[in-house]
């Protein structure tokens, strides 16, 4: 590569893992071109994240920049994972403290261009006042960007929507057929458990109306928009989304991840207990359970998936992590008995474990889900039917999207309060694992892993967002 060429990308993301773990691998994808990254979280993230690869250690420079301390957070508390969701408030408010590090560290090493997402409302005019370009990348799918409206829209708060009902259809920009909207059982399930947002509308949204101007002012500061998406899966979202940012929208592709056979010496041991377990199931006959890192299921929530698991008679693994940002007096725990009456059908596991190995393994035949944009790459990467039970964010629009491509099912709620039941839980699992109507949604869901799976289409992705940026040229860079 030209000297002239090689860029110096600094990439700053969100304190959640969901977000920090699809930057690193953007990050590593540019230095594999030659290019000089620098990856800048806090500290205690930065020592959490996974080992660059030798090839790329040298590319790629971890700055810490120490996250200010806030009373309300638990101690050495840096990620969602870290707390309780009505905490989410003063983590934003600590990130927000990163502001002055962060201006510092981009005065002091001269950038090309910063990359970021959720969150830095402050930074792009810092960028653009030190001549830095500016992309903003949506590690989540372009539907839910679309959904939130345009860019003043945002801006100025002045979204038309103003009842419960507006937002359980799609929105009238949206000029093309879509299910994609919120349902009555997911907008409830917040009322009671993300106490920190501001009103009504945002318990729909799952975001305060201060936080959706702030959205809208980290996007409008940027000069392109990334999106972990691609055209060869509803494509016209990535068009309607351009329209409404009037700036380029480059899709990065899915991503999808490459399965790790180097495990660090201390997770080895976890993963022989794991595949050993899994090596004596039959093909195709467990189904895995994960909702991700940042879903604190209440006690009856916990208690109803348990027993629906356990009801269903299906073989399962389940990654249940421990609640953090709580004492182990408080946290939910198993119904009693639970795990001595699944003993040799079902494993809850709640130490590390590798996603992509454990889904890559043929004895896996569906996959129980919050449906995180993430997990559902992941899950079609291999072709498993999607079981959704989505709680924050993107993730109901997400599995309105599998129900209505035949790619899984949706775990039925309470319209009134957005509880679920242990039958619902083990009617929708014996529904993709055993029961005829499954074999469509897996016959669906493989078809699907062509796109999913596909990595030499998405490293094409990949090299033409990495062309763009070495190629492009910002007002406030010449």
């Amino acid at each position: 590569m030209a000297e002239d060429k090689k860029l110096h990308v600094v990439v700053f993301p969100w304190l959640a893992f969901g977000h920090i773990i699809p930057c690193l691998n953007l990050s590593k994808f540019i230095a594999q071109k030659g290019h000089k990254i620098s990856f800048v979280s806090t500290p205690r993230n930065i020592d959490r994240l996974p080992k660059l690869p030798p090839n790329l250690a040298s590319s790629i420079s971890l700055v810490k920049i120490p996250l200010p301390k806030i009373d309300e957070l638990p101690e050495n508390a840096e990620a969602t994972s870290d707390i309780r969701s009505e905490q989410m408030g003063y983590l934003k408010k600590a990130f927000d403290g990163l502001e002055t590090g962060l201006t510092r560290f981009l005065e002091d090493s001269d950038p090309n261009w910063i990359i970021y997402d959720y969150g830095p409302h402050w930074l792009p005019s810092i960028a653009a006042r030190l001549g830095i370009s500016r992309a903003f990348f949506a590690i989540i799918n372009a539907w839910f960007l679309a959904t939130l409206g345009r860019l003043d829209t945002l801006i100025y708060g002045s979204d038309e929507r103003t009842k419960l009902e507006d937002f359980m259809v799609p929105p009238k920009w949206v000029k093309f057929e879509t299910k994609v909207a919120y349902k009555v059982a997911f907008t409830f399930y917040f009322n009671d458990s993300t106490i920190f947002f501001e009103n009504l509308l945002i318990y729909v949204l799952i975001m305060g109306k201060r936080t959706l101007i702030y959205a809208g002012k980290f996007i409008d500061g940027s000069e392109v928009v990334l999106c972990r998406h691609c055209y060869e899966f509803e494509p016209e979202w990535l068009y309607l989304l351009e329209e409404l940012y009037r700036r380029p929208v480059i899709p990065v592709g899915l991503m999808p991840h490459e399965i790790e056979d180097n495990i660090s010496d201390e997770n080895d041991e976890n993963w022989v207990l794991i595949k050993n377990w899994l090596d004596g199931q039959n093909g195709g006959s467990v189904v895995y359970v994960a909702l991700g890192s940042e879903v604190n299921l209440s006690q009856d929530q916990l208690t109803e998936l348990a027993l629906g698991l356990e009801l269903s008679g299906v073989p399962f693994f389940w990654v249940l992590r421990k609640v953090s940002g709580s004492g182990e007096s408080d946290s939910v725990k198993l119904p009693s008995g639970f795990e001595e009456r699944v003993k040799g059908r079902g494993i809850v596991w709640s130490k590390w474990a590798p996603q992509l190995k454990i889904l890559s393994h043929d004895c896996v035949g569906g996959f129980l889900t919050h449906c995180g944009w993430g997990s559902f790459v992941e899950g079609l990467m291999f072709g498993h039917p999607l079981i959704t039970l989505s709680f924050l964010v993107d993730q109901g629009l997400n599995s309105r999207v599998v129900v209505d491509k035949q790619l899984g099912v949706e775990i039925p709620r309470n319209e009134e309060d957005g509880s679920y039941t242990r039958n619902s839980v083990a009617d929708s699992v014996k529904l993709v694992m055993v029961e005829n109507e499954g074999k469509k949604l897996k016959e669906k869901a493989k078809e699907m892993s062509a796109i999913f799976g596909d990595r030499e289409l998405h490293k094409r992705y990949m090299d033409d967002f990495i062309d763009f940026l070495e190629n492009y040229r910002s007002e406030s860079s010449t």
